[in-house]
């Protein structure tokens, strides 16, 4: 079996007295890319936050195997090969240029002017326009420098929360062809989404309800699953 590069278990969180996580986990095994699938106010924002360290956890641990990294800041998961993109994903205030160095900036200089450039390879359109503002670009193009911007640092895993958001069905396509790419180059992904176009990215599925993992298993086997599939595919 794998490598496994993250292991989340046993996650209870929440904000003030509200608890959202109920012993929530997610494992992702090195070269595998696993679909965190849940509606809105599932808990997923909620768990990836814990994961990447915005959020500290009443209970469980998270581990970046072989280190528990549950008390250990978003910065030194970051430097352990953790990137991070949110909802918002870029720095609006910010060029094209500057958000990846924003990215880049736990690595190396000599590296991060490789890397940008390698990037500016798979995202021709974000070279053509580098010195461009952030908040100038459409919802597609930020969505784009959204995953550049997490891929600047050259990670080991990346954990991406609900890209499919804002973005219309020709978009949404893009961003999924784009992440083939690298899925095939083996990075390993977690990606929190309602959208079930992404699951032609998974190798396996989580499904996250009320704060609690329901199944985990591959999409055929969540196909399967008459519940299931009514609930995410809207089938009887």
């Amino acid at each position: 079996m794998a490598e496994t590069v993250l292991r989340a278990e046993g996650i209870e969180a929440g904000y003030g007295r509200v608890q959202v996580l109920w012993g929530a986990g997610v494992t992702v095994r090195a070269k595998e890319s696993v679909v965190l699938l849940g509606t809105n106010g599932a808990g997923k924002t909620t768990l990836l936050k814990v994961i990447v360290g915005l959020l500290p956890a009443w209970k469980g641990h998270v581990f970046l195997d072989p280190d528990e990294v549950t008390t250990w800041r978003t910065d030194r998961r970051v430097r352990r090969g953790l990137a991070y993109m949110s909802e918002i994903g870029v720095f609006p205030g910010l060029t094209i240029e500057e958000n990846l160095r924003v990215g880049g900036q736990f690595i190396e200089k000599s590296a991060l002017k490789s890397r940008m450039d390698e990037l500016y390879g798979y995202f021709p359109d974000l070279a053509e326009r580098r010195s461009t503002l952030g908040g100038a670009l459409s919802g597609g193009q930020r969505k784009m420098l959204g995953i550049a911007k997490a891929l600047a640092s050259s990670p080991k895993l990346l954990v991406m929360d609900e890209p499919s958001a804002g973005l219309s069905p020709l978009f949404v396509s893009q961003v999924i062809q784009v992440l083939s790419k690298f899925r095939e180059q083996g990075l390993a992904m977690l990606i929190a989404e309602q959208n079930v176009a992404f699951l032609d990215l998974a190798d396996r599925v989580f499904t996250l309800e009320g704060g609690r993992i329901r199944f985990e298993g591959s999409v055929a086997e969540l196909e399967a699953d008459d519940s299931l599939h009514k609930a995410y595919f809207g089938l009887s």
